[in-house]
């Protein structure tokens, strides 16, 4: 089976924290990990995010992004960097309600697993992958916009976020480019930017409430 598990740094943070990456379709033991989060079980110490309520791959590092800052600069405001990943996807104040929001539950069927690594918390590629190939039961698929399209609830998503009435592809609202694919001899509606502009109204809410915190 390939392996979509990938490492990366991101731009304007320290170059000793970095981030393992995974995308799971089809989760058959989503129930078994939540429970080891609520346990408090420090191997599965990692963000455990509902793949189906992010809408890019931007929108996800965002968050990331943010909580790193904040264990920096010593502002966490969750247990931890990782659940402080999945808080930093919220509009809002509320950190229970973020995890039910976000974060895994026992229904979830599509999962970004988010890891960061830290000199004084390493944890490498290697011990990243083995875990989760014998830990997570399902399809690891490419962490990519294309994949997260596939599998995005764009009406809860907008829900979520009070975006119901703006822009966003999928089903309703938002601009529409058709793309003309030869291979399938018709016409694709990829969507792009009614779902760019949805990224970036969403990016401003998570943005706002670190404004008024």
């Amino acid at each position: 089976m390939a392996s979509y598990h990938e490492t990366i740094h991101l731009e304007h943070l320290p170059a000793s924290h970095t981030l393992h990456l995974a995308l799971y379709r089809n989760i058959k033991n989503a129930a078994f990990l939540q429970q080891q989060l609520l346990a408090g079980n420090t191997s599965f110490e990692y963000a455990l995010i509902d793949a189906s309520v992010i809408v890019s791959r931007t929108h996800a590092l965002a968050a990331a992004y943010r909580a790193i800052n904040d264990l920096i600069s010593g502002r966490l405001r969750s247990r931890n960097v990782h659940s402080e990943i999945v808080f930093s996807l919220s509009p809002n104040n509320n950190i229970a309600e973020s995890f039910r929001r976000f974060g895994i539950m026992p229904t979830t069927t599509h999962l970004l697993i988010i890891k960061l690594s830290t000199p004084s918390a390493p944890f490498t590629f290697s011990e990243f992958e083995a875990h989760l190939s014998a830990e997570f039961e399902g399809e690891p698929t490419p962490f990519t916009d294309n994949e997260i399209a596939q599998i995005s609830d764009l009406p809860r998503i907008r829900k979520i976020y009070k975006l119901n009435g703006g822009s966003g592809g999928g089903g309703g609202g938002g601009k529409k480019r058709k793309v003309i694919s030869e291979e399938a001899d018709g016409v694709v509606d990829k969507e792009e930017d009614g779902r760019r502009d949805l990224e970036i109204s969403i990016l401003g809410a998570m943005a706002l409430r670190g404004a008024t915190n």
